[in-house]
């Protein structure tokens, strides 16, 4: 328990402070308490899974980190800019992206453009020179499809550029869902069971995927995921909740091994 508010070590050898920093989190629905004083740090360029059994607070974090939720106490910073209060098209221009379990794709619209929805609030023209398409609107439209082009590639993506995103394989939707993400050009990406649903090929494949856009583009993580071994294989640090509380922090191994954690999913003691 007492790893839950130690400094996460720097990644790469980065020797700055947390890029995320939450401390005492607290989030009641009338008399439910949904999270009750939950804390952790992310380092630049850590990978820290978040896990638990349905209905430990996971999303709810995710909800408070990202300006959905408000929580009644507690403080979350982000390079030292606080996001308690801030909207979430405002957290985003902090540089937080975040996937979501059932896809936020468009699906009348192509990949590319859905992807191209990601570079949204990086885009500075106006509505009328957007629709005029000439001069600085033209130019800011060609750098971001560039952008758009490198995540593509990326991410594989090149045979299903132009497929409306509702006619894509669900595997193939759940990377374009990351590539929307990655096209925001985030400092920490918040991961919303990427996996779920897939089978164990298409599972790889993303985990393949997750390492090579973290080699590749140097950011932050924070995964929400049930599929253990995904989480053993990716992620430099864990974090348990049941019930709304931090039950254990700590390595993987560590957390794998707890017995308040084995508990928790199983019932039983250990």
């Amino acid at each position: 328990m007492e790893r839950v508010s130690a400094p996460a070590p720097a990644a790469s050898g980065q020797a700055s402070g947390p890029l995320l920093a939450v401390a005492d989190l607290t989030l009641r629905f009338g008399g439910v308490t949904a999270l009750d004083g939950v804390g952790f740090t992310v380092a630049p360029g850590e990978l820290l899974a978040v896990i638990g059994p349905n209905g430990a607070g996971k999303t709810s974090v995710f909800n408070c980190l990202n300006g959905v939720y408000r929580p009644q106490r507690g403080t979350i910073e982000l390079g030292g800019q606080s996001l308690i209060g801030r909207a979430p098209a405002a957290i985003a221009g902090l540089g937080v992206a975040r996937t979501f379990q059932n896809l936020g794709l468009f699906p009348q619209l192509s990949l590319v453009d859905n992807l191209m929805l990601g570079r949204h609030h990086l885009m500075r023209t106006g509505f009328l020179a957007g629709m005029a398409w000439w001069g600085r609107a033209k130019r800011e439209e060609i750098e971001h499809r560039a952008a758009v082009e490198d995540v593509i590639e990326l991410l594989e993506l090149e045979p299903y550029r132009r497929t409306p995103a509702g006619l894509l394989p669900y595997g193939v939707a759940k990377r374009a869902e990351l590539g929307r993400a990655l096209a925001m050009e985030p400092r920490l990406l918040l991961l919303d069971e990427p996996v779920a649903g897939m089978n164990v090929e298409e599972t790889e494949d993303m985990a393949r995927y997750l390492v090579q856009a973290r080699r590749e583009l140097g950011l932050a993580m924070i995964l929400v995921e049930h599929d253990m071994r995904l989480v053993m294989d990716l992620a430099d640090r864990v974090v348990a909740l049941d019930f709304g509380v931090v039950i254990a922090a700590g390595t993987p191994d560590e957390v794998r091994d707890d017995p308040r954690v084995v508990e928790a999913y199983l019932g039983c003691g250990a």
